[in-house]
C-alpha cells in the first residue's frame, strides 16, 4: 500500500534544487568528457569547422554479396544522437568506427572487438564521411548466423549506391539527449605528418582546406602505369560526383593468386575495374578519368574516417599527398595523427 501526502513549500524547493544540481553536475560531466575528447594536440587542433553535427533521416537497409567471402549481407543504417559518432553493430555486440579497433587484413579494412569483426567497411564509411552523416548506428546481418565475422557488401565496387541511398532519405541535424543541436568540430593539422613503408608514402602538411592528392604506378600494366589524380574539397557535392562513383581496381593475372589465398571470392566485372598485363582495360569504359587513383582517395577517406570521434570531422583539414598507399598505411597514418605510435 502507498501512503500520499501533501508536500510542503519548502520541500518542493529542495527537491528542485537537488534534481537542478544533478542536471548542472550531469551537463558539466558531459562536457568535461567532450573537451577531453577533442583535446588538441601537438598535431591536431580541434575547432569548430561552421557546421552542425548530422545524421540520416530515415532508416537505409541495402543487401548485397560480399567481396571477399563471396557471401551475402544485410546492412540498416539507422539514425543516431549527436554525439554518439558511427558505429557498427553485429550480434547485439557494438563495434566503434575508431582506429582503436581497426587490424591489418588483406585488400580491405577490418574492424574487431570482444572476437567479433566487420570487414570491407572502407567504401561505407567513405560515403558517410564524404556525404557528412557523423551519428548512426550500422546494424551488420550475416548470411551465416554463427560466423563471428561479417563482410560489408561490395556492389559495384565504390560508394555509389550508399551514397544514392543516403540522398533518399536526407541527412539532418543530430539531436541530444535534450533535443538540441550540437557544433561539429574537426581536427585541423598544425604540423607535417609523414609516414612510409619502402617506396609507399603518405605526407599531410597544414592547410586552410582540405586537399588530396594521390599516385599509383603500376610499370608492369601499361594501360595503368603512372597515374595522379589530385582534389580539392571545396563544395559538399565534390564527393558525390568526383569521388564516390569511382570503382575499386584489380590485376587479371592477379586474380588466381588472390582467390587461391581465399580472397575475392565476390569478385567479378560487375564490381571492379580490371586491367591486363597484355590486354589492357577488360571492361571499359572507365566513368572517370583517373578513377583508380579516385578510388585511392576514396579508400583514404574511408579510412581516415577512423579518426573521427563523438561525432566529429575524421578528415582532417590538411593538404594530404599519397603515392602507392594501402589500407594499412591509411591506418598507420590515422594512428600518427592519434598519437598512438
Amino acid at each position: 500500500m502507498v501512503f500520499l501526502r501533501e508536500i510542503g513549500k519548502s520541500e518542493v524547493l529542495g527537491l528542485n534544487r537537488k534534481k537542478d544540481k544533478v542536471r548542472t553536475h550531469r551537463q558539466m560531466t558531459l562536457r568535461g568528457a567532450a573537451v577531453e575528447a577533442f583535446k588538441s594536440s601537438a598535431l591536431i587542433s580541434w575547432r569548430s569547422n561552421g557546421k552542425l553535427q548530422q545524421t540520416i533521416g530515415g532508416c537505409i537497409e541495402k543487401t548485397g554479396t560480399t567481396l571477399h567471402s563471396g557471401n551475402q549481407s544485410t546492412v540498416r543504417i539507422w539514425p543516431e544522437l549527436a554525439g554518439k559518432g558511427r558505429y557498427f553493430d553485429f550480434n547485439s555486440r557494438l563495434i566503434p568506427a575508431s582506429i582503436d579497433f581497426a587490424e591489418e587484413s588483406p585488400l580491405c579494412t577490418t574492424l574487431r572487438k570482444d572476437g567479433h569483426s566487420v570487414g570491407t567497411v572502407e567504401h561505407l564509411l567513405s560515403a558517410l564521411e564524404g556525404i557528412g552523416v557523423d551519428n548512426c548506428r550500422i546494424e551488420v546481418i550475416n548470411s551465416d548466423n554463427d560466423d563471428p565475422s561479417a563482410e560489408i557488401p561490395i556492389f559495384d565496387g565504390s560508394a555509389r549506391e550508399w551514397v544514392e541511398a543516403i540522398e533518399q532519405v536526407g541527412v539532418t541535424a543530430a539531436m541530444d539527449f535534450n533535443g538540441k543541436s550540437c557544433d561539429k568540430v574537426a581536427p585541423y593539422l598544425t604540423q607535417p605528418v609523414h609516414v612510409s613503408k619502402g617506396d609507399s608514402v603518405i605526407s599531410a602538411f597544414p592547410s586552410k582546406q582540405i586537399s588530396i592528392s594521390y599516385g599509383i604506378n603500376f610499370p608492369q600494366v601499361p594501360a595503368l602505369s603512372l597515374q595522379w589524380f589530385s582534389s580539392v574539397f571545396s563544395t559538399d557535392s565534390f564527393y558525390s560526383k568526383q569521388i564516390a562513383p569511382s570503382r575499386t581496381f584489380c590485376i587479371y593475372e592477379e586474380v588466381e593468386k588472390m582467390r587461391s589465398a581465399g580472397l575475392i571470392k565476390g569478385d567479378s566485372l560487375e564490381n571492379a575495374v580490371v586491367f591486363s598485363i597484355s590486354k589492357g582495360l577488360m571492361n571499359p569504359p572507365l566513368r572517370l578519368p583517373e578513377e583508380p587513383c579516385r578510388h585511392k582517395i576514396l579508400d583514404l577517406i574511408g579510412d581516415i574516417s577512423l579518426f573521427a570521434r563523438n561525432g566529429s570531422q575524421g578528415l582532417p583539414v590538411a593538404n594530404i599527398i599519397a603515392y602507392k598507399g594501402g589500407h594499412a598505411l591509411h591506418a598507420e597514418f590515422v594512428r600518427q595523427l592519434s598519437g598512438t605510435v
